[in-house]
């Protein structure tokens, strides 16, 4: 059955990156013959949201100008790509305790109400349900689901405001401490993620 992967990539490092190795096995143990995988590396960067994105995003559709319209495109992008996927991977180094900065610039840009989520009288409802989220989280020093790690719980709860719930990490943390163990655990779980059914 035809298959959609989204693949992202945050790591400023394209030699030498292990959040990009994880990806690179996730990818290799969750993608067949049938899977279309879409990457998008944000190694390059991406613009942050300024007062004119924020104007356009919220003059309705229908009332923005060509101006505003291109000034979106690029979210507009970004967010085709996160719905056309069935499962999402995603590289998460984690610098200074948190997400990169290129993978905050990211969620900015696709965290869109009326879009990706929504207000209702019971709260905030994510609108991109169903799909699948497989996070490969590398670092340093800091251990995974530490006190000190403002990351993974960070993501997690971005991915539920946008109505993804079904969300697994792979960590290969602490790697400046004991490096061969981190990447051997990480390894094991890679090959441990069930494929789809």
């Amino acid at each position: 059955m035809p298959h959609t992967l989204l693949r992202i990539d945050s790591s400023a490092r394209r030699a030498g990156s292990v959040s990009r190795d994880l990806t690179d096995r996730i990818v290799a143990r969750l993608a067949d013959g049938d899977t279309d995988v879409i990457t998008r590396d944000l190694a390059t960067g991406l613009p942050q949201i300024t007062e004119s994105w924020i104007g356009a995003n919220f003059t309705p559709e229908a009332e923005r100008s060509a101006a505003q319209r291109a000034e979106l495109a690029l979210s507009d992008e970004l967010i085709a790509e996160l719905k056309a996927a069935d499962t999402v991977v995603i590289g998460l180094p984690i610098y200074n305790f948190a997400v990169p900065a290129s993978l905050k610039a990211w969620i900015d840009l696709v965290a869109r109400a009326g879009i990706t989520f929504r207000y209702s009288e019971a709260g905030p409802e994510g609108l991109l349900s169903g799909k699948r989220v497989v996070v490969a989280v590398t670092s340093g020093g800091t251990a995974m689901g530490s006190e000190i790690d403002h990351a993974t719980g960070y993501l997690a709860h971005v991915m539920r405001f946008l109505g993804l719930t079904d969300v697994t990490f792979v960590g290969a943390d602490r790697l400046a401490i004991d490096s061969e163990a981190s990447l051997a655990a990480a390894h094991l779980a890679v090959e441990a993620l069930p494929r789809a059914a």
